[in-house]
């Protein structure tokens, strides 16, 4: 039995494939839309004729290719002469065995195909692997320092060919630092204005609050610095800014909607400074949306600052800054460096979805613990010091069959819009 099949970018072209090639009166076996348009597998009626002889056995969504002006097609067995016809009749339980047959036929065809391309996606990896094991190399630290693998097969596909390691990994850096865009030192403190700090819970936008509160006290006295707070639902959450605010001598106010925050910050329209620390919520929450209209409904330019926390992994990451940025983003502060494995994850997050990056912090104290971002001293800081062997680094053949891996549409995709203007020194 050959089970045939045909792709075409419409149903109507792969059905006039089969046609063609098939007759009119082929089985489709199934159909369905793949990222290239429209996928057929069919098998001549000759074929089908010597696996079952009655058509009724088709499997579930199977039919016959008939031309518009074409009768009904016959009952295969009225071909056989009559004396035989009774002899190969099936029993009426001969139809739901078929049926089973041919499922369990076209599974393992398909089985069998995806062995075949994961098998020779495999191979095609290690060939380029002996051509290229400079390439490789890099792109095994990218990827053990917490670089994604979209980012490194990018960066990879963009270094000088002939460059040895170390070469290769200079270049590599420096394209890394001209992509990881960093404000200007202490550019929020100097220039002041109204920022919110937004972002999921438990990222450290309280602490990270009186951080920049504290920097701003100590450049342009307290009397400049004004902090508010919306977050009236965790317990404990205003005090905890309360406190920070007196021991800064600066007045904490509390927000409940939007008339209210209009109000206020109309009242502290002199201020050189203004810090909102936002409720904590989950990415997924629908409160986010509220709050969100509350900040841009309130008539004031609020600039919203995105904490993301070092220790989150990228898929993580990813979610949260798609769940902020439609509404825009000012730029972010990285948090919790000091507890995360390594700083490639979210600096990787930053650079894909090309976000501006302030500050960095590293531990709790008030306000040492908080540093402008330097684009270069995070990378060096990234490669400098070499991973040790986890439960999560991977083996040369566990590397392999993970890197030969297709990337599916929407990967290839969001790579091509994540990179338009990737570029390198």
């Amino acid at each position: 039995m050959k089970v045939k099949r045909y792709l075409a970018s419409t149903s109507k072209e792969a059905l006039r494939q089969v046609k063609e090639e098939l007759g009119d009166d082929a089985v489709i076996l199934s159909n369905r839309k793949t990222k290239n348009g429209v996928e057929i597998m069919a098998l001549a009626d000759a074929e089908m004729s010597g696996l079952v002889d009655i058509p009724t056995a088709l499997p579930h969504g199977a039919q016959m290719v008939k031309s518009e002006k074409q009768q009904p097609a016959a009952p295969v067995y009225s071909k056989v002469p009559a004396v035989t016809q009774e002899l190969i009749e099936p029993p009426k339980a001969t139809p739901e065995i078929s049926v089973s047959l041919m499922h369990d036929i076209i599974a393992e065809i398909h089985a069998m195909k995806t062995t075949l391309e994961d098998q020779l996606a495999t191979v095609a990896w290690g060939n380029y692997t002996q051509r290229k094991p400079e390439k490789m190399k890099i792109l095994r630290t990218l990827l053990d320092v917490g670089f994604s693998p979209q980012l490194s097969r990018r960066l990879v596909d963009k270094l000088t060919p002939d460059f040895d390691y170390e070469q290769s990994l200079k270049q590599a850096m420096a394209a890394l630092t001209s992509n990881l865009h960093t404000g200007a030192s202490d550019e929020m403190v100097e220039k002041g204005g109204i920022y919110a700090l937004i972002g999921p819970t438990g990222v450290g936008k309280t602490t990270t609050t009186a951080k920049l509160a504290a920097r701003c006290v100590i450049r342009h006295g307290a009397d400049k610095v004004a902090l508010l707070t919306t977050d009236s639902y965790r317990i404990g959450g205003h005090e905890q800014l309360k406190i920070y605010g007196q021991l800064l001598g600066i007045p904490v106010r509390n927000i409940k909607d939007t008339d209210d925050l209009q109000l206020t910050l109309y009242e502290l329209r002199n201020k050189h400074m203004v810090l909102i620390d936002t409720i904590g919520m989950s990415q997924r929450d629908h409160m986010v949306a509220e709050q969100s209209a509350m900040l841009s409904n309130c008539g004031a330019d609020i600039k919203r600052m995105l904490i993301l926390s070092a220790a989150s992994n990228g898929k993580t990451l990813d979610e949260v800054i798609s769940a902020y940025q439609n509404d825009g983003i000012f730029g972010c502060i990285i948090t919790k460096i000091d507890e995360a494995a390594s700083l490639g994850v979210a600096l990787d997050a930053v650079i894909r979805r090309k976000l501006m990056l302030h500050y960095v912090t590293n531990g709790q104290k008030v306000p040492e613990d908080i540093h402008a971002a330097n684009a270069r001293y995070l990378l060096h800081r990234i490669f400098k010091s070499s991973p040790g062997e986890s439960a999560f680094t991977l083996q040369d053949a566990e590397f392999a069959l993970i890197m030969a891996g297709k990337q599916d549409e929407e990967s290839v995709r969001s790579n091509e819009k994540s990179f338009a203007g990737f570029h390198h020194d």
